[in-house]
């Protein structure tokens, strides 16, 4: 018989998405999706059990079906589908996380735990250095919000690998996800007509292509492949960066930048009006950003992405449709302003020489 493997969160786009491709691996013999609320999308033949994970009902889901492999992707920065906010959110990361680990330590059969976590453990402040690797501990730890969730759930984790070596165990630290399909404050935030932006500051942004997601998450959840590893922690995103500023260009949205305390303000108000969730620690993203390594997700893993980073938010843009300004003349505009202040430097510092030149010649006049 082939394998089961067990998905949570299936009622989100992404996790019903893996489902359907899980059921067509030939090594697998049944999919069985959970999530407290149905789903509105199709899980392409798989078994649907409504449980909260919340509640200890997993241990019976898991001994019933006879599962082998979990793949947990009900942890996320956003309000779940059944609504509640944030202390819904909350407790679906955390207490959930934890009664889902309880079940799987005590079910014999389990034997691979994937687990969907987020690059947002490494937080976003000043004196962070220019890329994380797996290893490189965060400044501070995080005080609340999605942040905090992510550290506890890959603290729980961490145990559960202790307590059942028998388990291999893949934490996977996701850049900010994007594509066509894209649902999280980041993409509401870059879907506002007008970006507040943080003056004075251009951060790092790192994505990864929704379809890598799936890819990597495959990956994961089976054997390893000749020469990899699949269990461990391993950051994923696409290759090379993008700035805040080049993505507001190639949205073609104008950039509103503010002082720190403006930009908490609006972050707020974004929030009460429900437009976007532009969280604490979105904003210390917009003003510090965050770059990880990908060595390990390459020579370890064996995952090589099929999209860049600027591959998977041109994807995320063409979705989004056009902004305010069009970004091939916005562009355009750019590249002559800096043209010009490229032009307008060098002639300042042919003044600048020519000047020390004469200074130089007039010293050497009065000394002889």
């Amino acid at each position: 018989m082939g394998r089961v493997v067990l998905v949570t969160g299936v009622a989100r786009q992404l996790a019903g998405r893996f489902v359907r491709r899980v059921v067509r691996d030939p090594d697998v013999d049944r999919v069985v999706g959970v999530d407290a609320v149905p789903p509105e999308h199709p899980l392409g033949g798989a078994e649907f059990v409504r449980a909260d994970i919340r509640q200890p009902v997993m241990g019976r889901v898991l001994a019933e079906h006879g599962v082998d492999t979990v793949v947990h992707m009900d942890v996320s920065a956003a309000a779940p589908p059944g609504g509640g906010g944030r202390a819904a959110a909350k407790e679906t990361n955390v207490i959930g996380t934890m009664q889902l680990l309880g079940a799987c330590q005590r079910s014999p059969a389990v034997r691979r735990l994937v687990v969907r976590s987020s690059t947002v453990v490494y937080g976003s402040a000043p004196r962070d250095p220019a890329v994380f690797t797996e290893a490189t501990p965060p400044k501070s730890l995080p005080g609340g919000g999605f942040a905090k969730d992510v550290a506890e759930v890959e603290g729980y984790v961490r145990g559960f690998a202790r307590r059942r070596p028998d388990v291999a165990v893949c934490v996977l630290r996701f850049a900010s996800i994007l594509g066509p399909g894209a649902d999280s404050p980041l993409s509401q935030y870059l879907s506002l007509p007008v970006l507040p932006t943080v003056l004075g500051y251009d951060p790092r942004l790192q994505f990864v292509h929704e379809d890598d997601v799936l890819d990597v998450l495959a990956i994961a959840a089976a054997e390893p492949r000749r020469g990899t590893l699949n269990s461990g922690t391993f950051n994923i995103a696409g290759d090379g960066v993008l700035t805040l500023s080049q993505c507001a260009r190639r949205l073609g949205r104008p950039t509103l930048p503010l002082l720190p305390p403006a930009v908490t303000w609006a972050g707020t108000a974004l929030r009460t009006l429900g437009v976007s969730d532009v969280s604490p620690e979105q904003i210390r993203l917009l003003t510090h950003g965050r770059v990880v390594s990908t060595v390990q997700m390459r020579e370890t893993l064996g995952f090589e992405p099929a999209h860049t980073t600027a591959e998977a938010f041109a994807a995320f843009v063409r979705r989004r449709g056009p902004g305010l300004l069009p970004p091939a003349a916005l562009a355009a505009a750019v590249d002559r302003v800096a043209a010009g202040l490229g032009d307008g430097v060098a002639a300042h510092l042919g003044r600048m020489v020519a000047t020390d030149k004469r200074r130089s010649a007039a010293g050497t006049r009065s000394a002889g």
